[in-house]
């Protein structure tokens, strides 16, 4: 496992010392240059070893979900010389309007001057670090938001030690996420990643998803389609064989399965 392999990988020329500065330039390049991708689930096994991880991603230019992406990018800032803490994050269900177990995500938090939640592996969010706790971001996607969850108990408002990254939706703010800032270690969602490969319940085994940030937007391959967004442009093209998926994949992605 090489540093300079891996910022060669997110097209970044020189390593340099901790600042929030080269921290926004990792978290954007790594999110323009990785791709978000379940493409292994369920016919390979996904385990929470770095080296594996390393080896699928950096030399042979492929993606990985969130325990693969933000594991390998702690592995990345830590080397670097940055503090970072790995968070559990619980993923917000719209359909069930709640909060998914503990350990259904992984965020981190890096601690410099002030803190800052960063993300490599959800996929469509946020681009830059969000200073804590009340960080606010525009970029071409969206407007992100961190804020203190507050639940409601007897008529009254209730704070506590658990915050929310929510992201603007029609002049509303929705959750995407809900964290607390326990430190966690790598092996903690050990079992969550074996639900999301093994349980018939999990979404992961009932599609296959590659998608990555541009300048401009985002490509986003699905078991029948093919988006691409430029700004407020949305392109959606439709197929039905697995041949097409693959041509896309390799068009677009540069993987071959």
């Amino acid at each position: 496992m090489q540093v300079k392999s891996y910022l060669n990988r997110i097209g970044i020329e020189k390593r340099e010392d901790p600042s929030l500065k080269y921290l926004a330039e990792l978290q954007n390049h790594h999110l323009l240059s990785i791709p978000f991708e379940d493409l292994d689930i369920p016919g390979k096994r996904i385990e929470l070893d770095l080296e594996k991880i390393y080896n699928k991603i950096i030399p042979t230019k492929r993606g990985g979900f969130c325990y693969e992406l933000n594991g390998l990018f702690h592995w990345l800032l830590t080397n670097l010389g940055f503090k970072v803490d790995m968070l559990s994050a619980r993923v917000f269900n719209s359909k069930k309007n709640e909060f998914g177990p503990e350990f259904d995500h992984m965020t981190l938090m890096v601690h410099l001057d002030k803190d800052y939640l960063v993300d490599a592996g959800f996929g469509d969010s946020f681009r830059v670090p969000l200073e804590f706790p009340e960080g606010e971001v525009k970029d071409v996607i969206g407007h992100y938001r961190l804020r203190q969850h507050r639940t409601a108990s007897a008529g009254t408002l209730i704070n506590e030690n658990r915050f929310e990254l929510v992201k603007e939706n029609e002049n509303d703010w929705k959750p995407q996420y809900l964290f607390t800032l326990k430190p966690r270690k790598f092996n903690d969602y050990k079992e969550m990643c074996d639900f999301q490969q093994d349980s018939p319940t999990s979404h992961f085994r009932t599609r296959m998803l590659c998608t990555i940030a541009t300048e401009d937007g985002r490509i986003t391959l699905g078991n029948d389609s093919l988006t691409i967004t430029n700004g407020k442009s949305k392109n959606k093209i439709s197929f039905e064989s697995k041949e097409e998926f693959n041509t896309y994949l390799k068009n677009y992605f540069d993987i071959e399965l």
